[in-house]
């Protein structure tokens, strides 16, 4: 598909593209641009990718695709390296899982002739770093895109089919509705598994051990998240914080409502809201193994 694709951070998300982008042979030539050159050393180690170097300048330069996969906060700086050396025509994305503000940013920043799709794919693990990369990551995974009035209809074509060949289910949404999705599907429950284990550090030291001692297999499963990169959660709450505190406060209201029926004994509201968590639950599971995207769907979102 590409003759040079250059990946900028090769974290988890970043190291799983560059293994899926070479087990598909979906380009001639991948490199990478890391800020730290242990990690420049040992992607190549691990043959992750074929040149690695923290002159972000020179790794873009002739790169038919530019997928940037570092921490939010860190997109402005990474812009202003990058603008003046990315090839014309090149087609520029991201794996970031907040939109609105991004897009704009990144809008506002690059030359006309380079054609800015952002994407989502939502998968991950709660490891991080190149080593903790694989290449079935995006396989059954949903990947989002979401494009602008400007972004053209081959490069929607071409971000769309990248991801498809590696594996993932491709949809399409606008900016503003796909934060508030991944605020309520994805931010929300992180910042509860952080807040949880929290709460656990916060108690006193017999009880505490006792809680990590016994910590049972809903506990665990639960808060397995919370192991996940502190700075790139620290970013995307600051990133979008409208639609985490709308949907933070939907929570609140809720969970105040099982708090009430918990005190006046209120057994018919408990076995309603569980019986109807559990359809949800189903509901869930059903949709997460099918759905297909239709690349000659118009651009334009459904939402």
């Amino acid at each position: 598909m590409f003759k040079k694709v250059c990946i900028i951070g090769c974290g988890l998300i970043g190291s799983s593209i560059s293994r899926a982008i070479k087990k598909n042979k979906l380009a001639g030539k991948i490199v990478s641009s890391n800020r730290s050159d242990v990690t420049n050393k040992k992607i190549i180690t691990l043959n992750v990718v074929d040149e690695a170097s923290s002159d972000t300048k020179k790794m873009v330069q002739g790169s038919d695709l530019v997928i940037i996969a570092t921490p939010l906060s860190s997109y402005k700086d990474v812009i202003l390296k990058i603008k003046s050396s990315l090839k014309n025509g090149a087609i520029l994305t991201d794996v970031g899982s907040v939109k609105k503000k991004i897009i704009s940013l990144i809008e506002n920043k690059i030359p006309k002739n380079i054609s800015w799709i952002s994407s989502h794919p939502i998968a991950g693990t709660e490891n991080s770093g190149p080593e903790a990369g694989f290449a079935s990551l995006f396989e059954g995974r949903w990947c989002v895109i979401t494009p602008t009035d400007d972004t053209s209809e081959s490069a929607i074509d071409q971000v769309t089919n990248l991801w498809r060949r590696v594996g993932s289910k491709v949809d399409i949404m606008t900016p503003a509705h796909h934060d508030k999705v991944l605020a309520i599907t994805s931010h929300i429950p992180h910042l509860i598994a952080f807040n949880i284990v929290g709460t656990v550090a916060d108690l006193e030291d017999d009880t505490k051990m006792e809680a990590v001692k016994y910590a049972a297999g809903g506990f665990r499963d639960f808060t397995r998240i919370a192991a996940s990169d502190p700075e790139m959660w620290r970013d995307v709450f600051m990133e979008n914080r409208e639609a985490v505190l709308e949907m933070l406060g939907r929570f609140n209201e809720d969970l105040s409502s099982f708090q009430k029926a918990i005190r006046n004994n209120d057994l018919k509201f408990l076995e309603s809201k569980f019986s109807k968590s559990k359809e949800i639950r189903k509901l869930i599971e059903d949709l997460g193994q099918a759905g297909t995207f239709d690349p000659t769907e118009s651009k334009k979102s459904r939402y």
